[in-house]
C-alpha cells in the first residue's frame, strides 16, 4: 500500500468518525508502532503487537492497513515500554549499553520490576547507593513512569511497603534532619496531614476511595528528588507517558472500565518539582492535555482527594498549574487574530487549576445548607416575541452550570473561608491578553466548540468579568431595543427603545414608583432597555449625568432614616432592612430594580450594606457568622454564649424566647421555638439557640421586605450571569465601587482637551490643590466630576477623566459633565484662585453645574 493510499483511507475513515484528525492520527501511529516496534514488554500476551511471542512479524505497507483496521474496532492498545534510561542532562540511552555496564550485576537490572512499592524502591536505592552507580534506577524509574498500566499499579495501599527499609538507605543527614523535625513538631504540637504516620495518612485519604498510598509516594518522591540522575528520567518517563494517557482517555473510556486509573495522576502531581524549567516546556503542558480529558467523576474524585491534603501541598499544586499558565502566555504573543482561547496549554491547565479551586473551597469552611428558595420563573404557553421573531432565546434561561461544581454540590458562594484566598486563583498575566469581546461570544453563543474563559471565572479579575457583564448588557439592551422597532412597525406605533423615566425632582420616590411598577406589570422586558431619565421643567439630555443624579436622589430619599424603610447603625455605618417598616412591599421592589438598573447601566451607587445582603441576593440565607458585620453587638453576645465555660443555664437563666424594641421603640417578643419561654438554654442546646436567633434576625424577621427587595433585582438581573460568574463580595464592588481613592493613578490616566495638557501651568496647580485636599473634599470633588464619590470597579486608573479648557481667567465656576466624567475649567490666574473656586463649585453644587 503507497502512502498516498495510506493517507486516502485515514483521511475517509476520519471524516466517517467526525474525530479530531490529529489526535486520531496519533492513535493510529501508535497501533502501527505496535505493529511494528512492539511495547517493549517481552511477556506481551496481545496478539497485535510485535512483541507477544505468537506474532507473525508485518512489513509496513501491511503494518499500515491493519493499524486502520484495528482502530476501526477499537482494538487493544499495549502500554509502551520504553527500553531508555536518562542521565543527569536528559539524554537517552539503551538498557542493552547500560547493561554492559554492568556485567557483574546480577539482579537483570531489576528487568521483573512491572510497578513499584515503597520496598522495591528502598532495595534499588540500596543497592545503587553500594554500587555507587544509579544507572539501575534510572532504568527502572524511567519504565515504570511512562508506561501507564505499570504506574496505575504502582503504590498500592495493599501492598507490602516497609518505611523501615526505605529508613535504612536515607543519607545520615536527611535522617538527622528528619529527627530534628519531628522533635519540633512534637514541641510545637503541629499535625498536618503530611506529618502523619503512614497508616494515619491513608485514613485521611479513605473517604476518597483511592487505592494510592499517598504517604509512600510522598516518602519516595522524598528520596528521588534528592538524586540529580534521576531528574532527567522522571521528565523523559512523564513525556513518554502522557500521549497515551490523553489517547486512552479520549478514545478508550479506560477511566470508565478502570477507576484506578486516576492513580496516574495522583502519582505525577506529588512531584514537587513539575513548576521547574525542564517540565514547563513539554511535559507539564502534555500532562494538563491528559488531566483535562478525565471525565467529571474522575475530576470530582480528585477534587475530594486534594480537598484532605494540607494547605503547603494544596497551594503547590496550584502554583504550578499557575506557572504554568504566566509561563505559556508570557512566551507567545496573542491578538485578536491568535487567541488565547486557542492555546490548548493555557486552555488545559485552566481546566486543571479548577479542581484545586474547588478542592480549597472544600477543604475550606464550607456552607451548602442554608439557601435561599429560589424563585421558579413561570413558563407561558404563549409565543413570545423572541420565538415570534424565530430567535433563540439565549438569555431565557439562566447561564449554564459548571459540570464540576454540579458533580461536587458545592458552588464558590458556598464558600465562608477557602483554604486558598480567592485573590491567589487570578492570573494577572492571562487577564491582560484575553479579548474579552471574542471570549464573551463563546460563552454565549459558541460553548460546545470554543472554550471561554468565563466558564472558569476564578482565574479572571473582577474587571475583567466587568468587561464581560457589559457586553452581555449591551447586547441585551440592543436586542431589546431591535425587538420593540420591529413590534412597534407591525403595530404602527411610535418606536420607544429606551426605559424612560421622567420625574420631579420634590417627587421623584412616587413618580419613579409608579412608573417603574407599571413596566414591571406590564412589560418587564422594558427594564432590560438602557436607562434614560429626564427631571421635568430641566433641559438636559441623559448620556449617563442624569441618570447618576437620579440614582443619587432616590438612594438618599429611600435611605432617609425619617421614612423608615431601613435602620442605620451609627457604629457600622450600614443600613439593615426594618422589620416594623410600614412602607409597601413595592417600595422595598422599587430599590431592588434601582440595584439592578445599577449594575445593568454600568452606574456606581452610594449604598451601604453588609455583606450578608449580597449573599442573601445570591442565594445564600444569613447565619450567625454574618452578624459579625451586620450587627456585630448581638454577633459578640452570642459568641460569649457559645464560649461560655460556666453553667450556662443556671448563670445567663435564657430561654428559647427573645425580646428587643424596634424603630419605633415598641417591645417584640418573639418565640425561636414553639412555647419558647419554657425551654431553658443550656450548655448543649447553646449552638441551636445562636442558629435560631440569627436565623431570624438576618432572614424570618425581614422576610417580606428582602423578599420584595430580591423581587425587584431580579426583574433586572435574572437572565445576566451575574449570578455565574461573580461572589458576592465582588457584587458589591459591581454596584457600590471601591471606597479606596488613588488620585496618583487618577492623574496619569486624566485626558486634556481644548488647549491644556499635562504641562500647562493651571494643571500643574490643579493637581497641587487636588492632592492637598482631605478624604472629604476628594469625594465632593469626585462627586461633581463623575456623579459619585466612589471609585470604579478597578480603581479611579479605569476612569478616564478629561479636564477642558473652558475660557481664560473668570469669576465663573467650573462645570462638569458627569455623563463623560468632564470637568469644564476655566484658565484661572492664581492657584488661590483656582482653589477658592473649585471649592465653592464642589461644596455647593447639586443638580446645577452638574450636566
Amino acid at each position: 500500500m503507497t502512502m498516498a493510499c495510506r493517507s486516502e483511507n485515514l483521511t475517509s475513515y476520519l471524516n466517517v468518525l467526525r474525530r479530531n484528525r490529529a489526535t486520531a492520527k496519533l492513535l493510529i501511529e501508535r497501533y502501527f508502532r505496535q505493529l511494528t516496534e512492539g511495547c517493549g514488554n517481552g511477556n506481551c500476551t496481545n496478539e497485535f503487537c510485535a512483541s507477544c511471542c505468537d506474532f507473525q512479524p508485518l512489513d509496513n505497507n501491511s503494518a499500515a492497513a491493519k493499524a486502520l483496521e484495528l482502530f476501526k474496532i477499537n482494538a487493544k492498545l499495549c502500554d509502551y515500554h520504553p527500553s531508555i534510561t536518562a542521565s543527569a542532562d536528559g539524554s537517552t540511552q539503551e538498557d542493552s549499553k547500560m547493561s554492559d555496564k554492568d556485567p557483574g550485576f546480577t539482579k537483570e537490572d531489576f528487568s521483573e520490576v512491572h510497578h513499584l512499592t515503597e520496598n522495591t524502591i528502598c532495595t534499588i536505592l540500596s543497592f545503587c547507593e553500594e554500587e555507587g552507580d544509579y544507572s539501575a534506577l534510572v532504568r527502572v524509574i524511567g519504565r515504570v513512569f511512562s508506561n501507564a498500566e505499570a504506574l496505575m499499579k504502582s503504590f498500592r495501599k495493599d501492598e507490602s511497603n516497609s518505611t523501615d527499609n526505605l529508613e535504612s538507605c536515607k543519607p545520615a543527614d536527611m535522617k538527622k534532619d528528619e529527627k530534628q523535625s519531628e522533635r519540633s513538631s512534637e514541641k510545637t504540637g503541629a499535625s498536618s496531614a503530611a506529618s502523619l504516620p503512614g497508616e494515619a495518612l491513608n485514613e485521611v485519604f479513605d473517604a476518597c476511595e483511592v487505592t494510592v498510598d499517598i504517604g509512600a509516594v510522598r516518602r519516595v518522591y522524598d528520596r528521588l528528588l534528592s538524586i540529580d540522575q534521576l531528574q532527567g528520567a522522571l521528565v523523559n518517563a512523564l513525556i513518554y507517558l502522557t500521549p497515551n494517557v490523553e489517547l486512552d482517555l479520549e478514545y478508550l473510556d479506560v477511566y470508565e472500565t478502570n477507576p484506578d486509573y486516576l492513580n496516574i495522576f495522583i502519582i505525577v502531581m506529588e512531584n514537587s518539582n513539575l513548576h521547574s524549567p525542564e517540565y514547563l516546556e513539554v511535559a507539564l503542558p502534555q500532562f494538563c492535555k491528559a488531566m483535562s480529558k478525565l471525565p467529571v467523576t474522575a475530576l470530582a474524585r480528585l477534587t475530594k482527594l486534594w480537598s484532605k491534603y494540607d494547605l503547603p501541598h494544596i497551594r503547590r499544586m496550584m502554583e504550578t498549574f499557575q506557572q504554568l499558565i504566566t509561563f505559556t502566555v508570557v512566551s507567545n504573543e496573542y491578538d485578536g487574530e491568535n487567541l488565547v482561547n486557542d492555546d490548548e496549554t493555557v486552555v488545559a491547565a485552566t481546566q486543571c487549576l479548577q479542581v484545586v479551586f474547588f478542592a480549597s473551597i472544600l477543604g475550606g469552611d464550607v456552607d451548602i445548607e442554608h439557601n435561599e428558595e429560589d424563585e421558579e420563573d413561570s413558563d407561558s404557553d404563549e409565543l413570545t416575541l423572541h420565538e415570534l421573531l424565530g430567535e433563540e432565546r439565549l438569555y431565557k434561561k439562566g447561564p449554564r452550570i459548571n459540570p464540576l461544581e454540579k458533580e461536587l454540590g458545592v458552588r464558590p458562594m458556598d464558600s465562608i473561608k477557602p483554604l486558598i484566598p480567592f485573590e491567589d486563583f487570578i492570573n494577572e498575566s492571562l487577564n491582560d491578553v484575553i479579548e474579552m469581546d471574542k471570549d464573551f461570544t463563546f460563552f454565549k453563543v459558541n460553548a460546545e466548540t470554543k472554550f471561554s474563559f468565563q466558564t472558569c471565572p476564578f482565574i479572571l479579575s473582577v474587571i475583567t468579568k466587568n468587561q464581560g457583564l457589559y457586553y452581555d448588557n449591551r447586547i441585551r439592551m440592543y436586542s431589546e431595543r431591535r425587538l420593540t422597532a420591529l413590534f412597534s412597525m407591525v403595530q404602527g406605533q411610535q418606536p420607544n427603545p429606551y426605559l424612560k423615566l421622567k420625574v420631579r425632582r420634590d417627587h421623584i420616590i412616587d413618580d419613579a414608583l409608579v412608573r417603574l411598577e407599571m413596566i414591571s406589570m406590564e412589560n418587564p422586558s422594558d427594564l432590560k432597555k438602557q436607562l434614560y431619565v429626564e427631571f421635568e421643567g430641566e433641559q438636559g439630555v441623559d448620556e449617563g449625568g442624569v441618570s447618576k443624579e437620579f440614582f443619587q436622589l432616590v438612594l438618599e430619599e429611600i435611605f432617609n432614616p425619617d421614612i423608615g424603610m431601613f435602620t442605620y447603625d451609627n457604629d457600622t455605618k450600614l443600613f439593615w432592612f426594618n422589620s416594623s417598616s410600614l412602607e409597601t412591599e413595592a417600595q422595598y421592589t422599587l430599590i431592588g430594580i434601582v440595584l439592578g438598573l445599577a449594575i445593568y447601566n454600568n452606574c456606581i451607587l452610594d449604598v451601604h450594606f453588609p455583606m450578608v445582603v449580597y449573599r442573601k441576593l445570591m442565594g445564600k440565607k444569613g447565619t450567625y457568622l454574618d452578624l459579625s458585620d451586620s450587627h456585630p453587638v448581638l454577633y459578640q453576645s452570642l459568641k460569649g454564649v457559645l464560649e461560655y465555660m460556666g453553667n450556662v443555664e443556671e448563670d445567663m437563666m435564657m430561654t428559647f424566647q427573645i425580646s428587643h424594641t424596634d424603630l419605633f421603640g415598641n417591645p417584640v417578643i418573639y418565640d425561636l421555638k414553639e412555647q419558647g419561654d419554657q425551654i431553658p438554654v443550656t450548655k448543649e442546646n447553646r449552638q441551636e439557640f445562636v442558629d435560631l436567633y440569627a436565623d431570624y434576625i438576618l432572614n424570618k424577621s425581614v422576610e417580606r421586605q428582602f423578599k420584595a427587595f430580591k423581587k425587584g433585582f431580579l426583574m433586572v438581573t435574572n437572565e445576566s450571569p451575574l449570578k455565574y460568574l461573580f461572589r458576592p463580595e465582588e457584587v458589591e464592588l459591581l454596584i457600590c465601587g471601591s471606597r479606596k481613592l488613588d488620585f496618583e493613578a487618577l492623574e496619569k490616566t486624566t485626558e486634556y482637551d481644548g488647549g491644556y495638557s499635562k504641562d500647562s501651568q493651571i494643571i500643574k496647580d490643579f493637581w497641587e490643590v487636588v492632592h492637598s485636599f482631605g478624604e472629604e473634599q476628594k469625594r465632593l470633588f469626585l462627586q461633581f466630576t463623575t456623579g459619585t464619590d466612589r471609585a470604579p470597579v478597578g480603581g479611579l486608573g479605569k476612569l478616564k477623566m478629561i479636564i477642558a479648557k473652558n475660557g481664560s481667567d473668570t469669576d465663573r465656576l467650573p462645570t462638569s459633565h458627569t455623563c463623560f466624567n468632564a470637568l469644564l475649567l476655566p484658565e484661572y490666574s492664581s492657584k488661590e484662585k483656582l482653589r477658592e473656586r473649585l471649592l465653592k463649585a464642589i461644596t455647593y453644587a447639586k443638580g446645577f453645574g452638574m450636566l
